[in-house]
């Protein structure tokens, strides 16, 4: 057990160090030297645990993920959940290292062997499956192409990041998330069903 624990420890220390090279310079920038000698680990360490730098990138780049609470999707498919994804992943993008370096890996996908659009398809197709839900309980105007509104709502998400990051380093991000949704909003759902949804994330009192 203390051998799995080291090994875990070294892992992650491994990830953090590339995060933190990834997330500053990019792929590109990034040499394994200076991610090892942040890691304080040993090449053979790093390569016990990752196969090259690609694969390093590989496993950042799931690592967006880590902010959604999955059974959100499950319990309570809708509307609310993707908005409440987007004020999530707003705050990862502020305080996670290893978030930040995700969607910079994403966004140069073509800087490595691997692309990443998968992780792309994998936000659209959550939100596509929470806006279904959403229009068969009445919440989204049914005349709107759930899978095109969930294609936009994830490249709006990124266009706002990006301007974010690059005028105040992300500082005004989670207000400029809520500003998209208090547009989006009337124009997507019934006027009788608006008071159910909150900009900011959460629940409506």
């Amino acid at each position: 057990m203390a051998r799995q624990e080291r090994a875990e420890q070294t892992r992650k220390a491994i990830l953090e160090a590339a995060a933190s090279r990834f997330d500053a310079v990019g792929f590109l920038g990034a040499s394994l030297s200076d991610i090892l000698a942040e890691a304080g680990v040993t090449k053979g360490a790093l390569y016990f645990h990752f196969k090259s730098k690609e694969d390093l990138a590989d496993a950042l780049v799931q690592e967006q993920f880590s902010v959604l609470d999955p059974s959100s999707a499950l319990q309570s498919p809708g509307l609310q959940t993707v908005i409440d994804w987007s004020r999530d992943m707003a705050a990862g993008l502020q305080s996670d290292v290893r978030v930040r370096a995700s969607i910079r890996l994403v966004i140069e996908q073509g800087s490595f062997v691997t692309p990443a659009s998968s992780a792309y398809k994998q936000w659209i197709d959550m939100a596509h499956g929470c806006l279904l839900a959403a229009q068969s309980t009445g919440d989204l105007r049914k005349e709107l192409n759930a899978h095109d509104l969930a294609q936009l709502l994830v490249a709006s998400f990124t266009g706002i990041q990006l301007s974010s990051e690059v005028l105040t380093g992300r500082a005004d991000l989670p207000e400029r998330v809520a500003f998209m949704w208090s547009t989006l909003l009337p124009a997507i759902v019934p006027p009788r069903r608006l008071h159910k949804f909150v900009p900011t994330g959460g629940s409506a009192a």
